[in-house]
C-alpha cells in the first residue's frame, strides 16, 4: 500500500496540520516507508503464538472484596474545619 501526496494533503487537511507544499513530497515517502513496515509485520508468522498484553506473567494480588471504613475515622477528621459525631460538618446550601 502507498499513498500519493494528494492523499497526504488530504489526510494533513483532516488532521489539521499547516504542512508547506515543499514538505509534502518528503511527509510521502516517509509514510510510504511506515506503510511498507507495517506491510512486513503482516508477513511475520504468528500461528500458535498467543496473544498477550505484557511479556512478563505476574499474578495480580488478590484480596476480599470487603467494604469497610478504614479505621481511619478519627485521623481523617483531625483534617476538618469542624467535625461533630464523627462526620464532617458543612455550611447549609440549600434553603
Amino acid at each position: 500500500m502507498s499513498v500519493t501526496t494528494d492523499e497526504v494533503r488530504r489526510i494533513a487537511k483532516l488532521a489539521r496540520i499547516a504542512e508547506p507544499t515543499a514538505r509534502l513530497e518528503a511527509l510521502t515517502q516517509e509514510l510510504n516507508g511506515i506503510l511498507d513496515w507495517v506491510e512486513q509485520l503482516g508477513e511475520v508468522d504468528v500461528e500458535g503464538v498467543e496473544p498477550m498484553t505484557t511479556p512478563v506473567v505476574t499474578p495480580l494480588p488478590m484480596r476480599e472484596d470487603a467494604i469497610t471504613d478504614g479505621n481511619v475515622r478519627d485521623k481523617v477528621l483531625k483534617n476538618a474545619p469542624n467535625a461533630d459525631a464523627g462526620f464532617f460538618v458543612v455550611p447549609k446550601s440549600v434553603e
